[in-house]
Formats: C-alpha cells, structure tokens, sequence
C-alpha cells in the first residue's frame, strides 16, 4: 500500500518544529504532506527551509479541519491516508501494524493506534485513547476515557479491537472509501467530523479497528483548548449533527430527550460559574435547528444507501456516568 502521512496545519510552526521531526524519522515507508489552510505564520517558509522533502500543499483560506482536509486530500494520491495532528508525537515502527491490519482485512476502511497523552505518558489521552464509540443520545465516549475521566495505561486495552470511530487525531482511512463516501463533512468546521463519517462508512457494511500495538503521543487542545466555549459550541452542535444524519430508529425522541440532557448540562456549566459554555450550548441548538433541511436531504441519502445494522451503546453514557458512578469504559459493559 502506498500510505500518505498527512498533516493540516494553520498557524501551527511551532508544532511542526515539535513534532515534525518524529514524524520524518520514523516514516520512511510514507509519504509526508502537510496541508496548510493560509497560515499568517511563517509555516510555509519554514517547512520549505527546514523539510525540503516534505510536500506542501497550499489551500486557499482556512477552511477548518473538514473542509481543509477535503480540499489538500484532493490533490494527492495514494491508497491510505494518515491524517495527522500537528501536536503529535510519533514512535518506531507506527505505521506498519496498521497498514498490516489493513492489508489483510479488506472490510477494515481504518483504524487508528493507541493514543496516549504527551504530557503524561502512562495515561490514555482525550482525543481517541484506544478507540471511540457512541451511545444512542449520540455522545462519544472510548476505551481509556469517559467524559473526562482518563485511565492510565496498564495494557487493559492493548488487543485490537472494532471501534465504531477512529479518532481525527490519528485517523488512518483508505482513499478510496474517503472519496466514495464523500468526505468529511466541511459544515463541521472542527470536531466530530471523523465521528460522522466513520458512521457513515460504517453503513457501507465497512468496520473501523483501534490496533494499539502503533502508539502514539498527543500534546491535545494544540488548535482549540479543551476549555473552550467554542469547542463547546462545535461539540454540542456536530453531536446533534451527526445523530440526525445517521440515526436509524426514534429520531424525533432522541433530539427531544437530547434537549432535557444537553440542558442539564448547560445548567451544570452555569452553576459552576462557566455561562460562557452554558450559551455555546444554546447557540449550538439554534444552530442546529437552522440546518434541519440540508440535515433531512442527508439522511435521505445516508440512509437509503444503508447496508449495515449498526448498534450503538444501547444505554446513556450521561446516566451511566454522573448518576451510576461508572468512570471507566469497562465498567459501562457490566
């Protein structure tokens, strides 16, 4: 398989100067590019001058993380793409256990490695830890981190495994199924993105796996804090997103009892003395509201295409987390 390593980057010199490196040295089987949505910094100038091998490829405005990866991904060829944060630190050897995995599970459309924290290395990190899943409110949640309880890693999740999503850290997917699947998503701007369309592949009869044999290392919050009402916003909104396109069953109910939880959200986040949050939670709703017909056009296209019964988390992870006490990803399967 040709395998292309891929990283977008904005305004993100001093990541690249982190990290880039790693990457070069322990991908020699890969092409490297980076993606630059018009950075105001002197991204361009210094990957020409420090990585002259690595190819750049030049959008024309920041168009967020899905739109940025569907614009740079279009001009280049390979059999898998590797997208790769910008505030990552790869190890030896990373890339073969997938592309391995891939090769011999032609049903496997990606996979990504076990992510843990550049920070504190012997725990799980945010954004992916050894694998996403979804409950059927359309909440995320992985093995190694629910909400915001990290596990540290003592080798509980280091056999490969089907996951329902590959986080967009470290998303590994073969260039064929991205483009016949359409992409990311570019209304997303920022988070969520490779939740739906993993779903969406997911429903061509394809799997996702989480091979934690490949490690690697993420700094997260490198382009927008985890704190951040935006993030809030984006979260919030692309969840609702998401659900709408892809859910098969109780539509209407399930955004109806959204509504009651993400509100006991917003009030948890006034209470605690965080209002900005508890209005990217309103304004995530309105946003969502005004995009019901283009979201209707695109469930009518998802789903007709549906080949695939795909269960979610038949339980409310809100439930099982902040009433049940259950911290931990398997404490939820007992």
């Amino acid at each position: 398989m040709k395998v292309a390593v891929v990283i977008l980057n904005y305004n993100g010199q001093s990541w690249l100067e982190k990290f880039l490196p790693s990457v070069v040295k322990h991908s020699d089987t890969a092409e490297i590019v980076v993606i630059d949505n018009a950075s105001t910094d002197d991204s361009v100038n210094f990957l020409a001058l420090r990585f002259p091998t690595v190819q750049v490829v030049l959008n024309k405005e920041n168009y967020g993380f899905a739109g940025g990866y569907n614009e740079g991904l279009a001009q280049i060829n390979c059999d898998v793409f590797v997208l790769l944060n910008s505030d990552i630190e790869v190890t030896e050897n990373w890339l073969k256990p997938i592309v391995e995995f891939m090769i011999q599970h032609p049903k496997c459309a990606g996979a990504q490695p076990k992510i843990l924290s550049y920070n504190e290395k012997t725990y799980f990190e945010h954004a992916g830890a050894a694998g996403g899943f979804i409950d059927r409110f359309g909440y995320p949640f992985c093995r190694g981190r629910v909400f915001d309880s990290v596990e540290k890693d003592e080798g509980q999740y280091d056999n490969n495994t089907e996951i329902f999503w590959a986080s967009g850290a470290c998303f590994f997917i073969r260039r064929d199924v991205f483009l016949k699947v359409g992409g990311f998503d570019a209304k997303y701007f920022a988070h969520m993105e490779e939740i739906d369309l993993c779903w969406r592949v997911k429903h061509m009869g394809m799997s996702f796996y989480c091979i934690p044999s490949s490690v690697v290392y993420h700094v997260g919050g490198g382009t927008l804090s985890y704190m951040s009402p935006k993030k809030t916003f984006l979260n919030f909104r692309n969840s609702l997103f998401t659900l709408h396109k892809n859910c098969r069953k109780n539509l209407v109910l399930l955004i109806l009892l959204r509504l009651i939880l993400d509100g006991i959200a917003g009030l948890k986040f006034m209470l605690e003395g965080n209002m900005k949050h508890t209005w990217s939670i309103i304004k995530s709703h309105f946003s969502y509201y005004s995009k019901l017909s283009e979201l209707n056009s695109q469930r009518k296209v998802v789903l007709k295409s549906s080949t695939a019964n795909n269960e979610l988390f038949n339980k409310s992870i809100v439930w099982q987390y902040f009433i049940k006490g259950k911290k931990k990803y398997t404490q939820l399967l007992n």
